[in-house]
């Protein structure tokens, strides 16, 4: 058996490489995203607004129904925010009621619910306890689970999924103290040696990994006779020898996670417990999320109804100047801005989680959009809602208590919020992942006439494809429904609103191919503009989700009449801010921006930070992650 690999080295084009591997190349099924980003407003895939079956409807609610009672009666967010844990007997408590099982089928004793009871199951739970949520989320999104039912063996899956549906809990491992959103420089190590393999390295912030029960665990596997290596994926018992959870880590929000620090000391993996061939475990990671990360902007879509109910009764009796704040514009528009985006956050979902149970559609992007628009959204609402409360939305809830008001977390919600828009794909990376998949489409005819490594050849022959697609494709960006007056007439009031979501995407369409003629094989690092492309094709789906939403809700007679003007109220905020992200696609100060960047790398600016103290500390950057024995206490934890 051989030693533990060193960190690789690796270039930014090696890296690169990596990740465009490890990456879903083929659409095997329509895409509505895709085709928005693309300048074709296909309405006919995501309108009439598809709707779950009797049976999943009938198994969700009733299980929706003993989650409530039990978020009311078994769940106390306060004690888990003053503990800093989530109580044993609350953990118990869901696995009595089946909560570890929400998503895995009946037949290994899950409760088999759709990804859209799922997600509602997520948000009110979420709203109890943003640390429950993530529990929940993190065992069941990206823990074991979903990657043993995409690419699990039959043995697996009968092996692991009944425990991880009543008893077990799981964790997901990628991450290294050195390496986040760059899987190329991964250092764990996970040696074949006879019928098993050895696992080396150090996981951080592993989301249940100081409770878990069974972990997925993403290693190098070293080339070699009879192993084509690469990053794999391995289910492993979290009480092992070797494994040791050294630190159990705090944040400034979400002080119940069971997040820490695990190290792999000789570990032995039964080659059983691979998922999937050897190199495959990034493919799996990122299939796994392309549902997965739709948990956190439900989690959101949950926060931001809380905020609107909280808004609503606080500035209704709150007075300032003879009248009730929520009756000040300046509030109004606040509360206005609160209620439609809420409105749009759960149509977003709803419509994305019913797409994935259908599977008549990839929503590889629309669920990146979903969790990027979610994360974003979510905290400005939050934001918002701590302004309208003024100081008492700086005071916890254990102050207002103390002195007899009622406990409203807002500084808290604020708190917990904050990590949506970094964790299972921080914003800056969502807008990459989702800009790559935007210019597939051009890079599939045109990628090899930017390729520096490609031949003469075969830039030949991609510009015979690329003119092929381009003479059809963009005379098509010239005129559409979208110019047409009577256009989506059925729509009544929001017609409008989804005639400029089509003239639109057109515009989106043809700024990127400008962008593209312009920069070429630069476009790639102009990630500042591919920002606010994403950021406009996100406004736009957000639009389409409300408009189909509040049109389903129209045609069944429920609440029709106030989820048009909630639509109506959405789309008009988001055109402003989409016509300001256009504009600054050409007008912003992205060159400056990167010239003040090499100034403060230079150091010319150094004199601006004095006048004050660092009180940080002294200690490296990033801890040692080298390879080896555990020298601290193992803090793992075990559910009774």
């Amino acid at each position: 058996m051989s030693a533990p690999a060193q960190r690789p080295k690796v270039t930014e084009r090696e890296a690169r490489q990596v990740a465009e591997a490890a990456r879903e190349r083929d659409w095997h099924r329509p895409s509505f995203a895709k085709e928005l980003f693309l300048g074709r407003f296909r309405l006919d895939l995501v309108h009439p607004h598809p709707l779950p079956a009797a049976e999943d409807v009938r198994r969700g609610e009733a299980f929706l129904a003993v989650l409530r009672d039990f978020c009311e009666t078994r769940i106390d967010g306060a004690r888990i925010e003053r503990e800093a844990r989530i109580p044993d007997e609350t953990i118990t408590g869901l696995k009595e009621i089946g909560a570890l099982g929400m998503k895995i089928d009946p037949a290994y004793g899950g409760l088999g619910l759709t990804q859209l009871y799922y997600n509602r199951a997520l948000a009110l739970v979420g709203s109890a306890s943003p640390a429950v949520g993530a529990l929940l989320s993190a065992h069941q999104s990206i823990g074991v689970p979903q990657p043993l039912k995409l690419f699990g063996t039959q043995e697996q899956k009968d092996a692991f999924l009944p425990r991880l549906a009543r008893t077990d809990l799981s964790a997901f491992l990628l991450t290294e103290p050195d390496v986040g959103s760059d899987p190329a420089r991964l250092a764990t190590t996970a040696v074949p040696d006879g019928d098993a393999y050895v696992l080396d390295g150090v996981k951080l912030w592993t989301t249940n990994g100081v409770i878990a029960d069974l972990l997925v665990v993403m290693a190098r596997v070293p080339a070699s006779e009879g192993h084509p290596g690469g990053i794999t994926a391995f289910v492993v018992e979290a009480d092992a020898p070797g494994i040791t959870v050294e630190h159990r880590n705090a944040f400034m929000g979400l002080r119940g996670l069971e997040n820490g620090v695990t190290r792999f000391h000789r570990v032995r993996v039964p080659a059983g417990n691979r998922i999937g061939p050897e190199g495959a475990g990034l493919k799996i990671a990122l299939t796994t999320l392309n549902t997965g990360r739709l948990s956190l902007p439900a989690a959101c879509a949950g926060a931001a109804k809380w905020c609107l109910r909280i808004a609503r009764e606080w500035s209704g009796v709150r007075e300032q100047w003879g009248r009730p704040v929520a009756r000040h514009e300046a509030v109004g528009t606040k509360i206005s801005f609160i209620a439609a985006t809420a409105f749009a956050l759960e149509a977003v979902v709803d419509l994305a989680s019913q797409m994935a149970d259908e599977e008549r559609n990839d929503i590889r992007i629309e669920a990146a959009l979903a969790k990027l628009y979610g994360s974003e959204k979510a905290w400005l609402i939050a934001d918002e809602l701590v302004q309208i409360r003024g100081g008492r939305g700086y005071e916890t809830a254990d102050s207002l208590a103390a002195r007899g008001e009622r406990a409203v977390p807002a500084e808290q919600l604020l708190r917990d919020l904050r990590i949506n828009r970094i964790f299972e794909g921080s914003t800056e990376i969502m807008h990459l992942l989702i800009a790559r998949e935007a210019v597939d489409a051009h890079l599939s005819v045109a990628g090899d006439l930017i390729d520096p490594d490609k031949t003469l050849a075969d830039k030949a022959r991609a510009g015979a494809r690329a003119g092929g697609f381009y003479a059809r494709w963009l005379p098509g960006l010239v005129t559409g429904p979208g110019q047409l007056p009577g256009a989506y007439g059925e729509f009544g009031p929001l017609a409008g609103h989804l005639r400029y979501i089509e003239r639109t995407s057109r515009k989106l369409a043809r700024s990127t191919f400008y962008a593209m003629s312009r920069w070429q094989g630069r476009m790639e690092l102009k990630q500042a503009f591919l920002g606010r492309i994403v950021d406009i094709g996100a406004e736009l789906f957000a639009m389409s989700a409300a408009c189909v939403r509040a049109e389903l809700l129209r045609t069944t007679g429920e609440r029709g009449p106030e989820a048009q003007q909630l639509a109506d109220a959405f789309c008009h905020q988001a055109r402003l801010r989409v016509e300001e992200l256009f504009t600054r696609l050409w007008s912003n100060t992205d060159d400056l921006d990167r010239r003040i960047v090499d100034g403060v790398l230079a150091g010319r600016y150094t004199w601006l930070e004095e006048g004050v103290v660092d009180p940080s500390g002294e200690a490296p950057w990033i801890a040692d992650a080298a390879p080896g024995p555990s020298a601290r206490e193992n803090v793992h934890r075990r559910i009774p």
